[in-house]
C-alpha cells in the first residue's frame, strides 16, 4: 500500500476524513482511499490546545483546553465536509480516556460538531500505529517493533513477519512525563535521571530482550517526527519533502537530548527542525526514545510520518493490510514517479544499467559504500524526468520534481542525494555554492560527486538514446582508468557514444586523480585530459 499526493484520483476511491484527539495535538487528513490502499491527501490540519495539560494533577480535563480542542473540532469537520469527505472518523487517545470528565467533553463535541468520537483503548491505538506502518514500511519479514509516543502515553507494538505479536500501551506521553518530572522547563539532570528511570522500569517488561534485541525500531507521533527534523537540519538537509523514513542512531538521539534538555524551552522554540509548540515537552519525549532504543540495543530508528489517522483512513475504507516484499515498496514507488513523469523508458534503463556497471567496477575504489549503489540505480531511472516540464534546464527540473515527490520506502537524506545525483547528471559538476549541494554535509557531498561522476559517463554513453552501447569493459591500471563500450551490433562504430561519455569524463579524472580514457571500438582513445568542458 502506498500514500500519494498525486492530483489523479482512482476511479474506486473513496474520500475519507480522519481526526485524531490527541493529549498534545488534534490532527486531520482527508484524503482518497483506493481498494487497494492508495492514500492521496487531500488535506492536512493541525492544531495543538494541549488537552491533556494539568490532567495528572487534576484528573481531569481543563474546560479552556476543552473550549479550545472543540473549536479546533468543528473546524476541521466543516473543512472535510467542503471538501465532499463522505465520512469523518473522530478517534481521541490518552488524555479523554483518562479524564474523569471524558464523557462530557464527548457531548460538547457532539453538541457541536455533530461527529461521535470514539475513544480508543490502548491496545486499539496501537494496532491502528501498526496498521499504519505496516502500510509504509517493509515489515513482510522477521522482528520488528512499532513505537507511538503522544502526549499521554506510549503504544508499542512487537510484530514477526508482519504479523502483530505483541501490544503495550504504556503511561509514558511526553505531556505526562513533562509535568510529573520536569515542570517549568526543569533543566536539572537530577529530574531527567529520575524520568529515564521511570520509563526504564516500565518498559522492562513489555520489552522482552532475549528476542527482541536489535530488532528494527519504527517510530511514529510528534517526537519522533521532530527528532528527525532535527537531526536532518544537523545534516543540512532542508529540501526533504517529510521526514518520513529518515534513519536516527541512537548516538544522534542522546546527543540531541543532551543539548536540547541544557536549554530552556524559550531557548528551544529559536532551534532549527524543532516546532515550537514541542518545546517543552520534546526532552520527556526524547528521553523515552532514547530508553526504548536502549532497551532494545538498537542502532537507529526510522521515522513514519504516519500514524493513527492513516490507519483510520485504511481501516474505513476497509482495506486490510498487505505486507509487502523486501525492496518492493522503494522499487514501485520510484518507477511510478517515472511513469508520472512519461519518462523515456529505453533510455532510462540502459543508463542505469550502464551506471551500474560502472559503479560496480570503480565504487570501491572512488570510496562510495554498497548502500550507494541503489541510489545510483534510482538517480539514474529518474535522471531524465524533468523532460515532463521542459528540455531547457531538464536537469534542474528533475532535481525539484525528484526532491519534492513522496517516494516510500526512501529516507530523506537519500531522497535528496537521488535528487543531486540526477541534478549534476549534465551541466556544472556540483559546487559549495549551489545552495541545494553546499547546504549538505561532507559525507553527503561526497556521494553526490561519485554517483554523478559515474552517471554522466554513463549518459553519455547513450547520448543518441539508441541503446547501441551493450555493456562496458572497465580498468582501473595504473595511470589511468579505461572504459572500453561494447556494441550490441558489431556494425556499430560507437562514435557519438564514446565522444558523448569522453565529454562527460571530467569529473570523474578529477575524483580519481587519474585521467580516463575512452577506448572505441577501433581502438581510437579519448582522454579527459583533452576536455575541459562538461557543460554537455
Amino acid at each position: 500500500m502506498a500514500a500519494t499526493s498525486s492530483a489523479v484520483r482512482d476511479a474506486d476511491a473513496r474520500r475519507i476524513a480522519a481526526i485524531d484527539i490527541g493529549s498534545n495535538s488534534i490532527r486531520q487528513i482527508v484524503a482518497d482511499v483506493s481498494g487497494a490502499g492508495g492514500i492521496q491527501v487531500v488535506d492536512e490540519m493541525k492544531a495543538a490546545p494541549r488537552l491533556a495539560a494539568g490532567l495528572v494533577d487534576t484528573g481531569v480535563l481543563d474546560d479552556g483546553a476543552m473550549g479550545r480542542a472543540v473549536e479546533e473540532i468543528a473546524r476541521m469537520a466543516t473543512l472535510a465536509r467542503q471538501l465532499g469527505a463522505e465520512r469523518i472518523e473522530a478517534v481521541a487517545t490518552s488524555a479523554v480516556r483518562d479524564a474523569s470528565n471524558g464523557d462530557e467533553f464527548l457531548h460538547r463535541v457532539h453538541r457541536q460538531t455533530g461527529l461521535h468520537v470514539r475513544v480508543l483503548d490502548g491496545e486499539e491505538e496501537a494496532r491502528l500505529s501498526f496498521r499504519s506502518a505496516l502500510a509504509h514500511f517493509e515489515l513482510g519479514s522477521g522482528r520488528a517493533v512499532v513505537a507511538d509516543i503522544g502526549g499521554g502515553s506510549l503504544e508499542l507494538v512487537l510484530s514477526v513477519d508482519g504479523v502483530i505479536e505483541r501490544l503495550s500501551s504504556l503511561p509514558l506521553g511526553a505531556v505526562r512525563l513533562t509535568e510529573r518530572f520536569l515542570p517549568d522547563g526543569s533543566t536539572s539532570p537530577k529530574a531527567l535521571r529520575a524520568l529515564r528511570k521511570e520509563v526504564r522500569a516500565q518498559l522492562r517488561p513489555h520489552l522482552p530482550v532475549r528476542d527482541w534485541r536489535s530488532a528494527p525500531l519504527i517510530g511514529s507521533g510528534g517526537t519522533f517526527t521532530n527528532l528527525a527534523g532535527l537531526y536532518l537540519t544537523r545534516q543540512g538537509i532542508f529540501t526533504a519533502r517529510s521526514v518520513h523514513a529518515a534513519r536516527i542512531p541512537r548516538g544522534d538521539v542522546e546527543h540531541l537530548l543532551e543539548m536540547l534538555h541544557a536549554m530552556s524551552p524559550a531557548e528551544r522554540r529559536n532551534v532549527e527542525g524543532l516546532n515550537a509548540d514541542r518545546a517543552d515537552i520534546i526532552v520527556a519525549g526524547l528521553a523515552v526514545v532514547a530508553e526504548v532504543m536502549a532497551r532494545l540495543e538498537a542502532r537507529d530508528v526510522q521515522v513514519s510520518r504516519y500514524g493513527i489517522r492513516e490507519g483510520i483512513l485504511l481501516e474505513a475504507a476497509r482495506v486490510r493490510p498487505v505486507v509487502a516484499d523486501p525492496g518492493e515498496a522503494r522499487e514501485r514507488s520510484v518507477r511510478e514517479l517515472a511513469e508520472r513523469c512519461r519518462y523515456e523508458a529505453p533510455h532510462a534503463t540502459n543508463v542505469q544499467r550502464l551506471a551500474l556497471r560502472l559503479f560496480d567496477s570503480l565504487g570501491s575504489r572512488l570510496g562510495a559504500s554498497p548502500v550507494e549503489r541503489q541510489l545510483l540505480g534510482d538517480a539514474a531511472l529518474l535522471h531524465d524526468v524533468g523532460y515532463h516540464i521542459s528540455y531547457d534546464r531538464h536537469h534542474k527540473h528533475s532535481y525539484h520534481i525528484i526532491v519534492h515527490a513522496e517516494l516510500l520506502g526512501v529516507p530523506p537524506a537519500e531522497q535528496v542525494v537521488i535528487a543531486n545525483v540526477a541534478r549534476y547528471h549534465r551541466g556544472a559538476p556540483p559546487k559549495k555554492k549551489h545552495r541545494n549541494y553546499g547546504a549538505l554535509d561532507r559525507e553527503l557531498r561526497g556521494r553526490v560527486r561519485r554517483l554523478a561522476a559515474i552517471l554522466r559517463i554513463a549518459d553519455g554513453f547513450d547520448r543518441g538514446h539508441t541503446g547501441a552501447v551493450k555493456t562496458l569493459r572497465v580498468r582501473w591500471v595504473k595511470r589511468a582508468i579505461r572504459i572500453a563500450p561494447v556494441a550490441g551490433d558489431s556494425r556499430a562504430t560507437l562514435r557519438l557514444e564514446c565522444w558523448g561519455a569522453h565529454r562527460k569524463s571530467a569529473l570523474l579524472e578529477k575524483l580519481a586523480g587519474v585521467p580516463v580514457e575512452i577506448v572505441a571500438p577501433d581502438g581510437t582513445v579519448l582522454s579527459s585530459e583533452d576536455t575541459l568542458t562538461n557543460a554537455e
